[in-house]
């Protein structure tokens, strides 16, 4: 008669107290973090012990303030809160030490999310509050939304370092061809994508899938619905994973809207709506139902009324209207709406409970935070105002020239958000400020510059 087999041990959470992770996964080092504008991490690495000392003495930590109002080159503004004339303050972080994650992409690494603080409540041009704050107004609807994120990102040959040598040019994706779907990939791709799913899922945040796409070097992967601010934040640490476990294959993974060659990858956020219970609240039959209810066609009429107007906080670069530019590249180049659609901005699919709307406007380039707070203002916009859906696209939306378009480019986009004053509404009158100071200072860095494309075409015919 066969031993019976001892039961197996469970395996240590990656999710926890901060005392209980480095001891538990014999850890050395805490990155203690907040997220910038640009949906980043960004703050400072400790010894496991010393931070333990140091908070246990009731140390405060800080973070130079201007960490919020720089743009994606960490360039200070000119004016403003963050900027030469407020002389770059600190700003409190206060770590969420029962909230450490372990990071297996890094040796002996856990990280700690912190929020800013100022005057002893959350900071409020902080895109975690930004988003708390939609989260709170719907909550207080009645309206609980459940978020899943699909992103795709582009991997090339070489390293961040070897593209900065060749002067940014001669970049090779690392696989060929249209590969949407291929489950033949070349092999680093292959192995990308496994170790992107091992280390994720050895953190507490598992991959739904990983799939080839469209374009040369293209890849797309799509997680598990959960918690909105959960969504996000899981998706800010699978870029840090993504970039991390490329490098370590001598690759490089590009989150650019728009890459060399015409390639646009997008960021769409799925978004159902529930009640206090659980029960759908898009769907017309929360069973099984496909129509939309009467407040799902409210929640699509305010998406597609706000987005428009909310350009810098889903599509905050030059770069990113590059990508909204094509007719026919799935990325929306009109405000509609259709069923299963993909030539809509936004997309209903699914059914009862997974009854679900995805906003596609936003590019791989969007802090999630920002893009998810625009799309839940527009919603509950909608649901307040209780605002009508024109009708829905059921053919090719990029040919319907009724249908507002989206905006063309970062001037327009902020030129429309300034003026906005449902923009002001919805999300207050100094996050807009903000934003589109930080959006226009963007726009400034390229106004200076002579680009390749310019020089290609002017040298010698201008």
């Amino acid at each position: 008669m066969r031993a019976a087999r001892p039961a197996a041990t469970p395996p240590t959470r990656p999710v926890g107290p901060l005392e209980q992770l480095v001891t538990d996964f014999d850890l050395d080092t805490v990155l203690v973090a907040m997220i910038d504008q640009q949906g980043r991490l960004k703050g400072k690495e400790y010894d496991a012990a010393g931070l333990a000392e140091r908070l246990a003495a009731g140390s405060s930590l800080e973070v130079c303030g201007y960490l919020l109002g720089t743009d994606v080159d960490m360039t200070p503004a000119a004016r403003g809160p963050f900027s030469w004339t407020s002389g770059f303050g600190d700003v409190e972080m206060l770590p969420g030490t029962e909230r450490a994650r372990l990071l297996p992409w890094l040796p002996a690494t856990a990280l700690v999310l912190a929020d800013l603080v100022s005057y002893g409540a959350p900071h409020p041009l902080a895109p975690t509050t930004v988003l708390e704050r939609q989260l709170r107004l719907l909550a207080r609807l009645g309206v609980v939304p459940q978020v899943g994120i699909e992103t795709e990102f582009v991997l090339y040959e070489g390293t961040l370092r070897d593209a900065e040598a060749s002067g940014w040019r001669r970049l090779r994706p690392a696989a060929c061809g249209n590969r949407d779907y291929a489950l033949d990939a070349p092999g680093p791709v292959r192995e990308f994508g496994r170790r992107l799913r091992q280390v994720l899922g050895a953190a507490g945040l598992p991959v739904e899938a990983v799939k080839g796409e469209g374009a040369p070097g293209q890849v797309e992967v799509t997680f598990p619905y959960g918690v909105a601010e959960e969504a996000c934040i899981q998706h800010v640490l699978f870029k840090h994973a993504a970039k991390t476990v490329a490098d370590g294959l001598g690759l490089t993974a590009s989150f650019m809207a728009a890459n060399p060659g015409g390639v646009g990858s997008g960021m769409h956020l799925h978004v159902s709506l529930h009640d206090g219970d659980g029960r759908s609240l898009l769907a017309a039959d929360p069973e099984r139902g496909t129509e939309l209810s009467e407040l799902g066609g409210w929640a699509v009429a305010g998406l597609l009324a706000a987005m428009g107007e909310f350009g810098p906080l889903w599509a905050p670069y030059v770069n990113s209207y590059k990508r909204l530019a094509t007719d026919h590249s799935f990325a929306p180049t009109r405000l509609a709406w259709g069923r299963d659609n993909r030539t809509c901005a936004v997309r209903v699919v699914g059914h009862g409970p997974s009854l679900r709307l995805e906003v596609r406007l936003p590019g791989a380039d969007a802090n999630p935070l920002l893009a998810l707070a625009a799309a839940l203002a527009g919603i509950r916009h909608g649901i307040t105002a209780r605002l009508e859906p024109p009708p829905a696209v059921s053919g090719d939306a990029y040919v319907l020239l009724d249908a507002p378009p989206v905006p063309c480019s970062l001037q327009e986009a902020v030129g429309l958000f300034e003026a906005s004053a449902l923009a002001g509404e919805l999300l207050g009158e100094p996050v807009v400020r903000h934003l589109a100071r930080v959006a226009q200072m963007d726009l400034d860095h390229h106004a200076a510059r002579v680009t390749d494309a310019e020089v290609e075409r002017g040298l010698a015919q201008a």
